[in-house]
């Protein structure tokens, strides 16, 4: 059990024991600075302790914020002050040359705790302080303040406080009005009955996966039924993150299956629409490998310019400039969060037209959106790195060369030959045109050949770091290429089953992709370098693939494809869990922009 330790005696009528116990802490009174430190001392080394003003007046709601979030070694707020085990040294320290520097003397004088967040900041130390918003924390100095800061508690719904900030600040038009509503309820009575958010996570995968097979009988009764249960699917994919708000429940196995398990469901569901299909008559996986795809790259755009930019130094853009001012009039806020399709949009457009039309007009209908709304994201964070005037650090740098996942190949060529023959972009683009070209010219070798000039090129484009303005285009650039070569080589092989063991290896791989974003985004960098090689970097599978096609028939090219699908998917997989749930794992919880 948690440890808080009083510093003082509590005063008459105070609610500070029970507030702290119903919070899960072994209440422990200390007298003075040296019997905080032995307390401190004694407390188990392996759990949280936290030292907290015995005056304290303040919203229970408050106290959870400061001292219960498990994603912060160091927290504090005004009269209270926490340390896990890996900041305990920390506490201790200050804690001891205060002790020292007083001689022990009572602690009733001043706060004890805020002079120790205090020392910790001349340390160096970080110490997350949270945003309390109407909440109430504070040491009142004489009665007079005390009955103002109680009348202050009184006065705020503590409860409607906690229940409001369970719920993103920033979200898309349709959770916001169609699904946040209730869904914080259901978080609340989730909490009640002592749900976690990883239960509930795979609650909605379960449900997400019983509506692609639904919708993968091909009926019209199975189509309505997935509409539902994706829609159902998606109020508890909401309710999960809300859950772990609430009751500040992170974790970093948490982080994992919420940084995964929607692409997971909205792929899964693709296939069942395939497969309902074709049960059908109606051959869609062309379509719906073209959905992934375009879903993917545009993904990758929005992560790589946010690695390329989270760090930087200055932002002049006017373009930058521009969009804040329209995010202060209310209806532009919303119709552009609507027109980039987030997930709420889109789960909601997809569920709606499964119902009601067919598998092919989904697709259209997906396709059509999803290629407007990447466009319209791209072309303005090009405007934006066009028109800023900022200095990209090596930390941005490293994660663009990370996400690009160039392999052996590459990486031999960026050796051997480093060569300064233009722009990374410009040589990336030079690459991949070469490649596109090769794929619809017709010759059976042809492809072979530029996807060798296509892994020349990727050695070559990160020849330097990816400082330019634009040069977090490499990254995307590099899975459209890939992906693209496998679904242009699978509908050229016009063969059964062999557009979906594409749409096999196309998801085995671009779940390798979305695991380095959330690595990068954890600052536990990329996956590790034998994994990166093992599955050969981009332009290795790109090039594996074009010889697979031209040395095999069509049969034998759906085999190879298939083989080579499980086989990315088993490296991946294992070595992602086995990272996710390692005690080094981050505990990524992607609170900006839905995706």
């Amino acid at each position: 059990m948690s440890t808080a330790i009083l510093t003082g005696q509590p005063v008459p009528g105070s609610s500070i024991e029970g507030d702290l116990r119903s919070l899960g802490f072994d209440v422990q009174v200390a007298a003075d600075a040296s019997d905080a430190e032995r307390l401190v001392a004694e407390a188990p080394c392996d759990r949280r302790v936290a030292l907290v003003d015995a005056r304290f007046v303040g919203h229970v709601h408050a106290l959870r914020l400061g001292l219960t979030d498990p994603r912060f070694s160091l927290a504090a707020l005004p009269g209270a002050v926490t340390a896990q085990p890996d900041g305990r040294a920390a506490l201790t320290r200050v804690l001891a040359r205060e002790n020292s520097a007083g001689g022990g003397t009572a602690v009733v004088v001043d706060s004890l705790p805020d002079r120790l967040v205090t020392a910790l900041a001349e340390d160096g130390a970080e110490v997350y302080r949270p945003e309390l918003g109407s909440l109430v924390a504070a040491v009142p100095a004489d009665p007079q303040a005390r009955n103002e800061a109680r009348q202050a508690v009184a006065d705020v719904d503590d409860e409607a406080v906690r229940l409001k900030s369970a719920v993103k600040s920033r979200d898309g038009f349709f959770t916001t009005h169609f699904i946040s509503p209730y869904s914080r309820y259901i978080a609340r009575w989730c909490a009640r009955r002592g749900l976690t958010p990883n239960q509930v996570t795979t609650a909605s995968l379960l449900t997400a996966l019983i509506a692609a097979a639904c919708a993968a009988t091909g009926t019209r009764g199975g189509f309505v039924a997935a509409g539902v249960l994706l829609i159902a699917s998606f109020v508890l994919d909401c309710t999960d993150g809300q859950l772990a708000r609430y009751s500040l429940q992170y974790s970093t196995l948490g982080a994992w299956l919420d940084a995964t398990f929607d692409r997971a469901k909205e792929y899964a569901y693709y296939a069942g629409l395939a497969l309902g299909a074709a049960r059908g008559g109606d051959d869609v996986w062309a379509l719906a490998l073209g959905a992934m795809v375009l879903q993917t790259c545009r993904h990758v755009v929005d992560f790589s310019f946010n690695e390329a930019n989270h760090d930087a130094t200055a932002n002049t853009s006017p373009t930058a400039a521009l969009s804040d001012k329209l995010d202060s009039v209310g209806w532009t806020v919303w119709v552009r969060r609507m027109i980039v399709l987030p997930i709420g949009e889109r789960w909601a457009m997809i569920a709606v037209l499964t119902a009601v039309t067919t598998p092919r007009i989904t697709f259209y209908a997906l396709l059509v959106g999803c290629a407007f709304a990447a466009t319209y994201t791209t072309a303005g964070r090009v405007l934006r790195s066009l028109t800023r005037k900022a200095q990209r650090t090596d930390r941005a740098a490293q994660a663009l060369a990370d996400l690009a996942d160039n392999g052996p190949l590459a990486s031999f060529v960026a050796r051997v030959n480093p060569g300064r023959l233009g722009s990374p972009l410009v040589i990336a683009l030079a690459g991949t045109a070469v490649l596109a070209v090769s794929l619809f010219s017709g010759v059976t070798w042809a492809p072979v050949a530029g996807a060798f000039v296509y892994a020349l090129t990727a050695g070559q484009a990160l020849y330097r770091p990816l400082k330019g303005a634009l040069d977090w285009l490499v990254p995307p650039l590099f899975r459209a290429a890939e992906y693209g070569t496998v679904l242009i080589l699978a509908v050229k092989a016009d063969v059964n089953g062999a557009l979906p063991a594409a749409f096999g290896l196309v998801a085995a791989v671009a779940y390798h992709h979305y695991d380095t974003v959330y690595r990068i985004r954890g600052n536990a960098g990329a996956p590790p370098a034998w994994l990166v090689r093992a599955v050969g970097g981009h332009e290795g599978r790109t090039l594996l693939v074009t010889v697979l096609a031209a040395l095999l028939t069509a049969s034998q090219f759906t085999v190879a494809l298939t083989v080579l699908a499980v086989a990315v998917a088993l490296l991946v997989l294992v070595e992602s869990i086995r990272f996710w749930v390692s005690a080094g794992a981050p505990a990524v919880h992607d609170e900006g922009e839905p995706a």
